[in-house]
């Protein structure tokens, strides 16, 4: 697994911000606005997340955030990799660092939802292996077809 230098991110440069509004597109391939839960860039700049760059040299392989949504749990949000990097490891990297991150913050829970499309398969198999578990919706989200509900019990780990 090629190793990536990982970093917290202001997101000043503006490429995790092209990545992601270049994903909210992407997504609308296999889902419906309504169902399209890939944050807009106002919601970017939340003070509830905490976002992390993976970077080759100076260029953007990755990012992850993690939302605050109470004292004891978080979610993953706007994990994306770049397609140049794709399966060399940058999500499992991203997704180890937001883990630690919740541990730090002593989360006892981490959640995060992904679509049901088979182009989120490789994502699903990812957080599988990571010990997430399927689970109902949480938060504000609802039951959809589109929607996949996941969660990590850090008591667990």
């Amino acid at each position: 697994m090629t190793r990536f230098t990982i970093r917290q991110d202001d997101l000043t440069d503006g490429a995790i911000v092209a990545l992601l509004q270049a994903h909210r597109r992407q997504m609308q391939r296999y889902s419906p606005e309504q169902s399209i839960h890939a944050l807009d860039e106002a919601a970017l700049f939340s003070p509830s997340l905490t976002f992390w760059s993976a970077r080759a040299d100076t260029l953007l392989a990755g990012c992850v955030a993690l939302k605050a949504l109470s004292a004891d749990s978080g979610e993953i949000k706007s994990m994306k990799t770049a397609e140049p990097y794709l399966r060399q490891g940058v999500a499992q990297q991203l997704l180890h660092t937001a883990i630690v991150e919740a541990g730090r913050r002593h989360y006892r829970c981490v959640y995060l939802e992904t679509g049901t499309h088979a182009a989120f398969l490789p994502a699903i198999r990812l957080y599988t292996r990571g010990k997430f578990i399927p689970c109902p919706p949480f938060a504000d989200y609802v039951e959809d077809q589109f929607s996949a509900f996941y969660q990590l019990t850090l008591d667990d780990q």
